[in-house]
């Protein structure tokens, strides 16, 4: 019960200086994976359509997904420097795995016979692409991004070692304070907050754009 009553206590004393770590958290994680979707949309659709490339690419982010995420930093701050930027690369190269297989299987899944159609009625490619294809696999594309974006959030909390800040800089400094349980438990419940909060936000956006709706039937 003590933890709890420091923790209501750091609370009231630190609030703004929690929210500031928090929405500087959700920043560095929101523009890791903005850069991610911006690149891997249009590289999971190009390897869509060339299945040997697709291979290699895919490879590629599996590997960079086996890197450790403290190590990635210890290397990028090496060629970067301290600071926020390192993390939002790191998060940008973590990102892309999930976003660039989710929209590569996005467009490889349609209906033929709607691409089908769509070439009859005289559509070019890129009209195929933004009018019938893009629409039907956004809601696969967006589960992607879900995912880059609740592993981001994860990530983002080690981002303090390379003076970066957000939630981590409170757990690290509830590491280092005796008695710092409380502390620790300030950075640690907002941040797992942010990840369930993005995940419940993301997944109610996948499903809203989903191509496939649901109709409640109306009993007379």
């Amino acid at each position: 019960m003590d933890v709890i009553y420091d923790l209501i206590g750091y609370y009231s004393e630190n609030f703004s200086y929690v929210w500031r770590e928090f929405y500087r958290h959700f920043l560095i994680s929101a523009y890791g994976v903005l850069f991610a979707a911006i690149i891997g949309i249009p590289v999971g659709i190009f390897i869509a359509r060339r299945g040997r490339l697709a291979a290699w690419v895919i490879s590629f982010t599996n590997i960079i997904q086996t890197i450790p995420a403290l190590a990635m930093l210890a290397v990028l701050m090496l060629v970067m420097g301290l600071g926020t930027n390192t993390v939002v690369f790191s998060l940008f190269l973590y990102s892309l795995l999930p976003i660039i297989r989710n929209t590569q299987t996005g467009i490889n899944n349609l209906d033929n016979a709607l691409l089908e159609s769509g070439k009859a009625m005289g559509m070019t490619k890129t009209q195929i692409l933004w009018m019938v294809e893009l629409p039907l696999a956004i809601s696969v594309i967006m589960g992607g991004i879900r995912t880059a974006l609740v592993i981001a959030i994860g990530i983002t909390a080690i981002g303090t070692f390379v003076g970066a800040g957000g939630l981590g800089d409170i757990i690290v400094r509830g590491t280092n304070a005796t008695n710092g349980a409380s502390v620790i438990l300030a950075g640690a419940i907002p941040t797992a907050l942010m990840a369930i909060l993005a995940d419940i936000i993301m997944g109610w956006l996948e499903k809203l754009l989903s191509p496939v709706k649901t109709k409640k039937k109306v009993l007379s």
